[in-house]
């Protein structure tokens, strides 16, 4: 199994060019940051962190075909492989459905993940090609062309959540399943299996294929206080969540009703206070080192996954969202260090 980090890029600019550098040199395959207007752009912070580090891939997971023009994201991508000298990568699906409503779009109805299948299309095809000419159903172009190219063939991962079909089109035609927010082995099991589906079914080895894991995670010595870190923030990505996937967390969308219209209203204090430490422990990995070494042996390792995206939960994060200080949780070159000596190990 190999480990990434991914960001929520709040904090300071030179902090994060910092962690980047520090996860690069500790051996972590990846760093990702989240790709929404909420936080700090993650394509400027990758292009400043591309020179400054030598073998860490570096990419957005994930990026929207909603909000993001596809072939904007594949020249973005070219560009960033080309300072990076090819260690770009990116996971591409729809988008965060609370933001969307956000923006008003209206995007039940209208097929997204066909739309997400034309967009790998147009972004494998530019990058590939430097051009396309291309008639589809939601995106059509004449003899565009650019001069940005990639030094190789950039991973492509498909983030899926909800349901078996987005499971079996990352089979279809992603370079890997990058998964949101999966926690139970029910949920790997069911994740894995239609990802193989789709696999075979496109005449591809499943074998071939990675399997990402991007969860909410806080590690500490102290596990009490881990868990009350990854309280401060487990309740705001609930309203993400389709409901089937919170069935397969033992979760009825009707207990998690209130959490999700107060997050829509941006009643941050309330969304936490809703949060039980029973949805943390359904909801994150978090804890002490040996807790967390635990639970991704028996619910993610077992049942196929093959790549942690640790989105680390520091101090810093909770202090920004919540206003709160907290004691007795490493901050995130901290956690680095704990994920590198006290987990990675066990996974080798």
């Amino acid at each position: 199994m190999k480990f990434s980090v991914v960001m929520l890029p709040e904090y300071p600019i030179s902090d994060i060019l910092g962690y980047i550098k520090k996860a690069d040199e500790l051996g972590f395959y990846g760093f990702w940051s989240v790709d929404e207007t909420y936080h700090k752009d993650a394509w400027t912070i990758f292009a400043a962190a591309a020179r400054e580090t030598k073998n860490i891939v570096m990419g957005p997971a994930v990026t929207h075909v909603y909000l993001r023009e596809p072939t904007l994201i594949a020249q973005q991508l070219a560009t960033l492989d080309e300072l990076s000298n090819g260690r770009a990568a990116a996971a591409i699906s729809f988008g965060n459905l609370i933001m969307l409503q956000q923006y008003y779009v209206k995007w039940q109805g209208t097929r997204p993940l066909a739309r997400v299948k034309e967009a790998f299309h147009v972004i494998r095809t530019l990058l590939n090609e430097g051009k396309i000419t291309y008639d589809g159903q939601f995106f059509k172009y004449i003899g565009l062309f650019t001069a940005a190219r990639p030094v190789g063939k950039i991973p492509l991962y498909l983030g899926a959540m909800g349901g078996p079909r987005s499971f079996e089109l990352a089979g279809e035609i992603s370079d890997g399943m990058m998964s949101a927010l999966g926690y139970s082995r029910e949920f790997w099991r069911d994740a894995v299996s239609n990802m193989r589906k789709g696999a075979q079914k496109a005449g591809r080895n499943p074998d071939e294929l990675d399997v990402a894991a991007w969860v909410v995670f806080t590690v500490s010595k102290n596990r009490e206080a881990a868990k009350q870190v990854a309280k401060s923030i487990v309740g705001f990505y609930i309203p993400s969540m389709p409901e089937r996937q919170l069935q397969m967390h033992g979760i009825k969308p009707e207990e998690v009703k209130e959490i999700n219209e107060s997050f829509l209203k941006g009643d941050v204090e309330r969304v936490i206070q809703l949060t039980s430490m029973d949805l943390v422990d359904k909801l994150s990995v978090s804890g002490s080192p040996e807790e967390i070494v635990d639970q991704l042996k028996k619910n993610f390792a077992s049942e196929g996954v093959k790549h942690v995206v640790a989105c680390i939960i520091d101090p810093f994060i909770v202090k920004f969202f919540t206003g709160k200080d907290v004691a007795d949780v490493p901050d995130f070159n901290g956690q680095l260090r704990l994920i590198k000596d006290e987990i990675m190990p066990h996974f080798k």
